[in-house]
């Protein structure tokens, strides 16, 4: 969706697709019209080859505050943005976060390979503290992201963490200055982008399942990405561009 009016809003830069939550007056809450707006934009950055990766953002003082409970009671429909918080993008996904993320919020940028947050940003998951649970992944996902024991307390407790903490937990890969969260997560898209899509979305694919695989199931699932990336056009491009001395010319096939 794109327009002032949308929820969600796309801009493309070059092979970065930059996506952006756009209910600034609602913390970015998640209604129907963001949870369908998001997935399109996904949808965009999937089916298009030029594109090799994204970035997630949101307008105003937060990321993005989870839930909009106002439309949760309406029936409003948020499934497919679920369905996205369960799988993913197949592509690199950088998340930006200039403002909090909390509940669904924070669920959300746990779906991003990669997040670039502004100092002194609030993470959490504060679902106890209203008699609920997050249910959205973050209990599953955030042991991995900042250890087994951090994940506990934040789940049992409900406080959030800053984001010159998480830096310090791996969650955060890079803290920067209030203001510079955007432009930096455009920075490192772009640069993941000057590489061969297939072998991007190969490597992205076996750093995740390598999480919960065991060594020899992660062997296994490799040799299934193989062919689809050693024996493509990209992989015959790179040698010639690096003996020509010119860039490669990326087709993603």
């Amino acid at each position: 969706m794109t327009g002032e009016a949308s929820a969600v809003l796309t801009e493309r830069h070059d092979r970065v697709l930059l996506i952006t939550l756009n209910r600034p007056d609602a913390m970015n809450a998640i209604n129907g019209d963001l949870s369908h707006g998001l997935v399109d934009a996904i949808g965009e950055l999937e089916d298009d080859a030029t594109l090799t990766a994204a970035v997630l953002t949101g307008t105003g003082k937060g990321f993005c505050a989870g839930m909009d409970l106002k439309a949760f009671a309406a029936g409003e429909d948020i499934g497919p943005l679920m369905t996205f918080i369960k799988k993913g993008a197949k592509k690199p996904l950088i998340g930006a976060l200039e403002g909090f993320a909390l509940a669904g919020g924070l669920e959300l940028a746990l779906t991003c390979d990669l997040l670039v947050a502004a100092k002194g940003v609030k993470l959490g998951i504060p679902e106890v503290g209203v008699g609920l649970f997050a249910g959205g992944g973050g209990l599953q996902r955030l042991p991995s992201r900042v250890g087994y024991g951090r994940a506990m307390e934040m789940a049992l407790t409900g406080d959030p963490i800053l984001s010159d903490e998480a830096a310090g937990l791996g969650l955060v890969s890079r803290l920067v200055e209030r203001g510079e969260a955007v432009a930096t997560a455009l920075t490192l898209a772009e640069r993941i982008a000057k590489n061969a899509p297939l072998a991007v979305s190969a490597s992205k694919r076996l750093i995740k399942a390598a999480v919960d695989m065991s060594e020899a199931d992660y062997w296994t699932f490799q040799k299934t990405l193989f062919d689809g990336v050693f024996s493509s056009n990209d992989a015959k491009e790179g040698p010639r561009a690096f003996a020509q001395r010119r860039p490669p010319e990326w087709t993603g096939t």
